[in-house]
């Protein structure tokens, strides 16, 4: 569960990896369902669970048909 929640739109989205270059495809694949999986990375305001606001760098995994997963903070970007 993330520590955090994204309040802006996530701008600079970029693909890191798809198929079977993504270490944890057969995970995926089992818990969230077959998909075209794509490891993604973007810049977004985020909301911190003691209140603070940062910026940020997010990755997360998506599928066609299935949505965004597993949200991660890579760091913070100010």
């Amino acid at each position: 569960m993330a520590s955090f929640e994204i309040i802006s739109d996530i701008t600079d989205v970029e693909v890191i990896a798809i198929g079977n270059s993504i270490r944890d495809l057969e995970r995926l694949r089992e818990q969230y369902g077959d998909g075209r999986w794509r490891k993604m990375k973007g810049i977004a305001l985020i909301q911190l669970s003691n209140g603070h606001v940062r910026k940020a760098e997010i990755h997360w995994y998506e599928a066609h048909g299935i949505g965004r997963k597993e949200f991660k903070r890579k760091g913070y970007l100010e």
